[in-house]
């Protein structure tokens, strides 16, 4: 997003307003509290975090998910441009970037600043300082914007104090400010140019790459959770409702592209490879198929459907026509 113009920027977040804005297409007494299309998408993820994460369908249900939220942007709200990325290695300190520095044309700025504790992440456990903000965004174009479903997944900073959901499945109406506590935690050890090149020179099949690319070992956090863990706050830090975010767009948009690099390098051998489980964090689930079928509910694209995975291993086949800079 660093190299689009303040236009182009603008223009973006203009139609992301416009999603927070625009009704919900969800039943209301399954999800009462999904008040708005942008809502729509958060649902999805949640119901289905259990079977796109630490699977097989992990890379292509993600890129069908961030070009169908594209595709909303364009066809509900119209968008005219593409959606933008998160380049991880860009900025050491994120809050200098045209993203988080809370000026008129940025994705808003960090939150204010309060008092917490910071918490134990990741598998090993590893405990993360607390940054400086940590309370609701009061600059920039999302300052004083509501989240209005969640969380689900337990606080990995309990001095912050976030509201439960007045339901246990977290799709209870539970208005709150958006929240972040974005550092250079991440962006200074786990995000730098060379732990990207590094994942994507040692990672030789799918396997390896995808798995790296999400799990956290005993030693390090991987790119994904440390992009996510960057922005950290509420619903940032939610593994389920994180999507509720708007720089999540972004950061799974870089996901995406870190994938198509990957791929580039031997797409021959590469874009069509496809292994792993079925199930979340379960190694001995049932294996996953290239035929298995991708599902968005209510956010499916008019022009798609549920699609194979086979359809989304490439972003120039199926019902996808882009490439990355």
């Amino acid at each position: 997003m660093a190299n689009l113009t303040t236009y182009e920027r603008d223009d973006y977040v203009k139609a992301v307003k416009c999603l927070m804005s625009t009704p919900s297409k969800l039943d209301a007494k399954s999800y009462p509290g999904a008040k708005t299309r942008y809502d729509d998408f958060v649902v999805v993820h949640m119901n289905m975090t259990p079977s796109v994460h630490g699977t097989a369908d992990f890379l292509h249900w993600h890129r069908y998910y961030v070009w169908a939220y594209e595709e909303a942007l364009r066809n509900e709200c119209g968008y005219k441009g593409y959606q933008p990325y998160w380049n991880w290695g860009k900025y050491a300190d994120p809050t200098t970037s045209p993203i988080f520095n809370g000026d008129a044309h940025s994705m808003g700025g960090n939150g204010e600043s309060v008092k917490h504790s910071g918490g134990y992440l990741g598998m090993a456990f590893i405990n993360v300082p607390a940054g400086k903000g940590g309370g609701c965004v009061k600059t920039g174009p999302f300052a004083n914007t509501t989240v209005n479903v969640g969380p689900l997944a337990g606080s990995m900073d309990p001095s912050l104090k976030i509201p439960n959901n007045p339901r246990s499945d977290g799709f209870g109406y539970n208005p709150r400010c958006l929240r972040r506590d974005v550092n250079n935690y991440f962006t200074s050890q786990y995000l730098r140019p060379i732990d990207i090149a590094n994942h994507i020179t040692s990672s030789p099949d799918i396997n390896t790459f995808q798995t790296t690319l999400q799990t956290d070992t005993t030693k390090a956090f991987s790119l994904h959770t440390g992009g996510h863990y960057t922005i950290w706050g509420d619903p940032g830090g939610d593994f389920f409702v994180s999507p509720g975010e708007p720089v999540f767009w972004l950061h799974h948009g870089q996901v995406d592209r870190h994938w198509w690099i990957w791929q580039d390098q031997d797409p021959t051998t590469r874009v069509q490879q496809y292994q792993g489980g079925t199930l979340m964090m379960v190694p001995n689930s049932p294996a996953g198929h290239i035929s298995d079928l991708q599902m968005l509910s209510v956010v499916t694209p008019p022009s798609t459907g549920a699609e194979p995975s086979a359809n989304l291993v490439s972003s120039t086949s199926g019902p996808f026509c882009y490439v990355y800079e």
